[in-house]
């Protein structure tokens, strides 16, 4: 049976995402248009039990209903930030405005720049006002007022049409609205979550995939995640699938089965995959991923999670994803996320270890460190590939016994 997913936000948009969202056929789309931001709770409430899961035109609405406690069903909102922006960017530079001068509201600081920068864009006179919980529309007026009247910024760019239609008349304006892509791998990454809402497995994975040419090969070689491919702006492409699907296609984060055809036919390539909560949340992590790809050498994958975890899955000139146990300790340090002194260290505990296997009590113990960072230090090998939990051990303490886990340096 179909999801039904009510969309909410301005009626503009909303038919916008009910017309792009309904031509992927993933979900049963019903419109919950609202006037002025401040019906959003109201507009969620009528929704009752008839929708699924709930699509935001914009993290305005997202965040006036998750603020009143209404939020209690899958949700996610549009990202306004990458291809988004990257748009309207583009269409005011066609126009003939200077986009080194512009006032943004609502989105984040460090989106806005990451966009710039990738376009080859000065960020120095570019004013940044992030949205948060209680700003109003007349807030965003006055900040782009003055960032006009004070740094000399030539165009307002809005994400609220409130603001809009005050700002229009008064300075050059544009309001952004969401891009197709945008949409489309917003909503099925909503569906996803939706159908798996209870596993741990439908954590949405996004991943951006930049070639050096175009590849027609690529959709095939992607079949294996079970999802979606788009383009982006930047001739990179997007893949859209969940965590459980991109663990068992990676064999738990350690490789990229793709990997080698794509070296092979391109001879660079880099992957970056991001698991989060939200599309959003995802794609911020799948871009900081692929940078951290295109660091590491011309043929590099990188997962990257919450906590600042990155897993890299590097590639060696032969054409085949080494093996963590060959690895060297600064590529494993990159794989796991940690310092290469840390991996030292843990190597020489390991070594004098009289029993096989170590604890995080033992870890902390070794590097002086809370409880709580050495299971995540343990968590972050596991996912590398180099240490496996082979049971539990006493310890001569009360409570519940820690977890042995067998560690390969």
């Amino acid at each position: 049976m179909a999801l039904t997913v009510g969309v909410i936000g301005p009626e503009d948009l909303v038919d916008r995402v009910v017309a792009v969202g309904g031509e992927t056929g993933a979900a049963r789309l019903r419109a919950l248009p609202y006037r002025h931001e401040d019906e959003t709770p109201d507009v969620v409430r009528e929704a009752g039990p008839r929708v699924d899961a709930l699509l935001f035109t914009g993290v305005v609405p997202y965040t006036i209903a998750a603020g009143a406690g209404l939020v209690d069903r899958p949700a996610m909102y549009v990202p306004y930030s990458g291809a988004t922006l990257l748009r309207a960017l583009v269409e005011l530079l066609r126009l003939g405005h200077d986009v080194s001068r512009i006032s943004i509201d609502t989105l984040g600081r460090a989106d806005v720049t990451e966009t710039l920068v990738e376009a080859r864009l000065p960020t120095d006179h570019v004013r940044v006002l992030p949205y948060r919980p209680g700003l109003t529309s007349q807030d965003l007026v006055d900040f782009h007022l003055a960032a006009h009247d004070r740094h000399g910024t030539t165009v307002a760019l809005t994400c609220l049409g409130s603001a809009y239609h005050q700002l229009e008349h008064r300075l050059p304006a544009v309001r952004l609205a969401p891009s197709r892509h945008s949409i489309r791998a917003t909503l099925q990454a909503l569906v996803l979550a939706t159908t798996g809402a209870h596993s741990g497995d439908a954590q949405v994975a996004l991943g951006i995939v930049d070639l050096p040419a175009a590849d027609e090969e690529l959709a095939a070689d992607l079949a294996v995640l079970g999802g979606s491919l788009a383009g982006l702006p930047d001739g990179s492409r997007l893949a859209v699938t969940t965590r459980g699907a991109l663990e068992k296609a990676t064999d738990q984060f350690t490789r990229l089965p793709f990997l080698d055809g794509l070296a092979a036919r391109h001879g660079s390539a880099h992957v970056g995959f991001g698991l989060g909560r939200t599309a959003a949340e995802a794609e911020a992590l799948a871009r900081r991923a692929v940078n951290r790809a295109r660091s590491v050498g011309p043929v590099a994958g990188v997962v990257c999670m919450k906590d600042d975890i990155d897993i890299v899955i590097a590639h060696d000139a032969e054409g085949d994803v080494r093996p963590a146990a060959e690895e060297s300790t600064g590529l494993l340090a990159r794989r796991a996320g940690l310092n290469p002194q840390t991996l030292e260290r843990l190597r020489e505990l390991v070594a004098a270890e009289e029993e096989p296997g170590i604890t995080a009590h033992r870890v902390a113990e070794h590097l002086d460190v809370q409880q709580r960072t050495a299971r995540r230090i343990l968590k972050r090998l596991e996912r590398a590939g180099v240490a496996v939990p082979v049971g539990s051990r006493q310890e001569g303490r009360t409570g519940r016994p820690p977890i042995v886990y067998r560690v390969r340096l």
